[in-house]
C-alpha cells in the first residue's frame, strides 16, 4: 500500500496529484504567518501541559524547538515545502524531526481551521495597529500644516466651481477628519478581530478540557469566542478590515485628486517636493504629481479586495471551507497597499508649499463673497429668496463690469437694494467674509486655530 507523507495521509493509498499538489499550497503567501502560528502553538503548547495532556518537558521542548525554528525563518534558513501544503504543516514537521514525538503532539486538542484563524486574528490585530499608527503620522504632519496656514485664504469649491472663501487650514483639518474617523473605523474593527478561536478545533471543539482561558491571556486576546461552529468559519473581522481599508483608500484618493488639481498649471495653488515628482521621458518641462497619482490609483485594487473578500463569503455553509484559503492573497495585499500609501502620502504632505498669493487671488475671481452679501440683506429682515434673487442680479451686473463685488460703488449696489450701507464693505472682503463664520465648526480664523488646538489635543490622547 503506497503511503502519503501528508500529516492528514493515513485515510488515503495514492499520493497527491502534482497538479493539485501546485493548485492547492499556500505556503507561497501564508508563510508570512509564521510568527503568529509560532506565537500560537506555543501558548497551545503550555496550556496542554497545565491540564496534563502532555509532560511540562514536552512544553519546553516544544517550545525550544519552535524558537529554534522561527530563528531560522528570520536568518532565511528554512526551507519550505509545498508538500506540506502551508504554513502550520511545515512548521509541525520540522518540529517533528527535530525533538521527536513530542512535536507529534502539539495538534492534540486543535484542528488547522481554529489555528488558522487565531493566527489570521494576531496577524491582523497587529497590522490594525500598525495602520492605525501610520494614520496618526499622516495626521500629524496634516496638523503641522495646517498651523502655518490659519490665515491663508482660498477659494473653498462646490461642483468645483467657486464658492465661498475658507481657511486653507480649515481644508486641511477637513482632511484630518477623515482620517480621525479612519482611527476610529479601525479601533472598532479591533475589537472584533481580539476574539480567541483557539479550542474550537475542527467545528465542534474537543474532548479534551482546554483551559482556553489561559490561552487567551497568554495570546493577549480579549475573550475567547462563544461559538466554535462560528469561530473556524467567520471571516467578518478580515471583510471588516478590508472595508475599513478601501474607506482610508477612498480617503487618501480624494485628497490625492485636490493636490494634483492644486499642483496643476490651472490653479497653481501648491508646490509639491521634487523629491515627491517624476518627469517626462519627452517633456522636460514636465513635473508630475505621481505619488498623488499612483496612490488614487491604489485606491481601486484595494476597493477590489474588499469585493473579493464578500464574494468569497457569500455562498460558504458552514462551517470552515478551503474556500477560506482565498481570503490571504487580498487581505495581505490591502494591509500592504494601505500602509505603503499612507507612509509614501505622509511624507509627501511636509514637501507641499502653499502660493498663498494665487490661492488669495483665486477666491476674488469666483464672487466667493456673494453669500456674505445675501446674509448681510437678510440681517437687513430682507427675506432670504429676495436677497438671493438681489444678488444674482448684482453678480451678473458686476460680471458684466468686470469687476468683483468688492470694487463695486456704492451707488451700484444701491442701484439693486437700498437698503444696503457702507458697513456693505465689511462683508465684501474676502477677511470679512471667513471672520463672520465665526460659529463652532466655521472657517473663521479665530475658530480655527481652536479647532487645531483641539485636534492636536485628541491626537496626543490616543498616541
Amino acid at each position: 500500500m503506497a503511503t502519503s507523507k501528508k500529516p492528514w495521509g493515513g485515510r488515503f493509498t495514492e499520493p497527491t496529484n502534482q497538479l493539485v499538489e501546485a493548485f492547492t499550497e499556500s505556503i507561497s503567501f501564508d508563510s508570512r504567518l509564521y510568527k503568529q502560528d509560532i506565537q500560537g502553538s506555543i501558548a497551545h503548547s503550555k496550556m496542554l501541559a497545565k491540564i496534563g495532556v502532555i509532560s511540562k518537558a514536552e512544553a519546553k521542548s516544544i517550545e525550544e524547538g519552535l524558537i529554534d525554528i522561527q530563528a531560522q525563518i528570520d536568518a532565511g534558513s528554512f526551507e519550505w515545502s509545498t508538500e506540506l501544503e502551508d504554513v502550520h504543516m511545515n512548521i509541525e514537521a520540522r518540529l517533528t524531526d527535530a525533538i521527536g514525538e513530542a512535536g507529534k503532539k502539539l495538534h492534540t486538542g486543535r484542528s488547522r481551521n481554529d489555528q488558522v484563524a487565531t493566527d489570521i486574528r494576531l496577524y491582523m490585530r497587529q497590522a490594525s495597529d500598525d495602520i492605525i499608527s501610520l494614520l496618526q503620522a499622516l495626521q500629524y504632519n496634516l496638523l503641522e500644516s495646517a498651523s502655518n496656514e490659519v490665515q491663508t485664504l482660498l477659494p473653498g469649491f462646490t461642483h468645483l466651481q467657486v464658492a465661498q472663501p475658507i481657511s486653507l487650514a480649515h481644508h486641511l483639518l477637513a482632511w484630518n477628519e477623515m482620517l480621525e474617523r479612519d482611527v476610529e473605523r479601525l479601533q472598532d474593527c479591533r475589537k472584533r478581530i481580539n476574539v480567541m478561536p483557539l479550542g474550537s478545533a475542527a467545528l465542534a471543539g474537543t474532548s479534551f478540557p482546554l483551559d482556553r482561558d489561559m490561552t487567551c491571556e497568554l495570546l493577549e486576546f480579549d475573550r475567547p469566542s462563544r461559538n466554535s461552529l462560528d469561530s473556524v468559519s467567520d471571516r467578518d473581522f478580515l471583510i471588516e478590515f478590508a472595508s475599513a481599508s478601501s474607506v482610508i483608500m477612498m480617503h487618501l484618493s480624494r485628497m490625492c485628486e485636490e493636490i494634483i488639481l492644486w499642483a496643476s498649471e490651472s490653479y497653481k495653488f501648491i508646490e509639491i517636493g521634487d523629491a515627491f515628482c517624476t518627469g517626462s521621458s519627452i517633456m522636460p518641462q514636465k513635473k508630475n504629481p505621481d505619488i498623488a497619482e499612483i496612490v488614487r490609483g491604489k485606491s481601486g485594487r484595494v476597493i477590489g479586495n474588499l469585493q473579493a473578500l464578500l464574494v468569497l463569503m457569500k455562498s460558504q455553509p458552514l462551517a470552515y471551507n478551503r474556500d477560506n484559503q482565498e481570503d490571504k492573497e487580498p487581505i495581505f495585499d490591502t494591509v500592504d497597499t494601505v500602509a505603503r500609501s499612507l507612509q509614501v502620502f505622509a511624507a509627501m504632505i511636509p514637501s507641499i508649499s502653499y502660493k498663498r498669493e494665487t490661492m488669495y487671488q483665486a477666491a476674488l475671481k469666483g464672487y466667493a463673497t456673494a453669500t456674505d452679501l445675501a446674509e448681510y440683506l437678510v440681517r437687513l429682515q430682507v427675506p432670504f429668496r429676495d436677497a438671493h434673487e438681489i444678488v444674482g442680479n448684482t453678480v451678473h451686473f458686476a460680471i458684466e463690469q468686470g469687476k468683483p463685488l468688492s470694487e463695486l460703488s456704492l451707488d451700484e449696489l444701491q442701484g439693486f437694494g437700498s437698503m444696503i450701507k457702507d458697513d456693505v464693505y465689511d462683508v465684501l472682503t474676502l477677511e470679512g467674509s471667513v471672520n463672520s463664520r465665526s460659529h463652532f465648526g466655521g472657517t473663521a480664523p479665530v475658530r480655527v486655530s481652536e479647532a487645531l488646538e483641539d485636534a492636536k489635543q485628541r491626537l496626543d490622547s490616543v498616541q
